[in-house]
């Protein structure tokens, strides 16, 4: 498997890890951000979506130590359908490389997609998407039920 490639190892430097967190990727392809990601919140846990089942598919192969260790999963999802499994804790933090719903070529999946990552992430949980210096953050609709002014 080879390294992460010059542009995408920014993007996962740049990221506000720590130990612990939950980390949603959309749009993961291969699995090598979510495997970085892995690879630096020690105890906690990345999930990596992607609307491709050959992405997961491949994902699922090249991530099979994280996952084994309970470090990674991998679901086949539309970001614009993303929803929570039954019981599964919000996530800390979202990000998306190359993802059209987030980079204007599909609009109106990109306005349902931030309602799903709303209701996704914890009320302090933020979205990084690719094209800042080398990230920027998308503003989020407020959860349903958010009590936050």
């Amino acid at each position: 498997m080879s390294a992460l490639s010059p542009r995408l190892s920014a993007i996962v430097e740049a990221l506000p890890l720590r130990s612990g967190m939950r980390v949603l990727e959309i749009g993961g392809g291969p699995g090598a951000a979510a495997r970085a990601v892995a690879a630096r919140i020690g105890d906690g846990h990345v999930l990596m979506i992607d609307r491709s089942a050959r992405s997961i598919a491949l994902a699922e192969r090249n991530a099979a130590a994280e996952i084994a260790a309970g470090r990674m999963s991998v679901r086949q999802s539309a970001v614009e359908d993303f929803a929570l499994a039954a019981g599964e804790e919000p996530f800390d933090l979202a990000f998306a490389v190359r993802v059209g719903a987030f980079d204007g070529r599909h609009p109106e999946a990109g306005r349902r997609a931030l309602r799903r990552i709303a209701d996704a992430l914890t009320p302090e949980g933020r979205l990084f998407i690719d094209g800042g210096t080398p990230l920027r953050v998308l503003s989020l609709p407020r959860p349903r039920g958010s009590e936050r002014p």
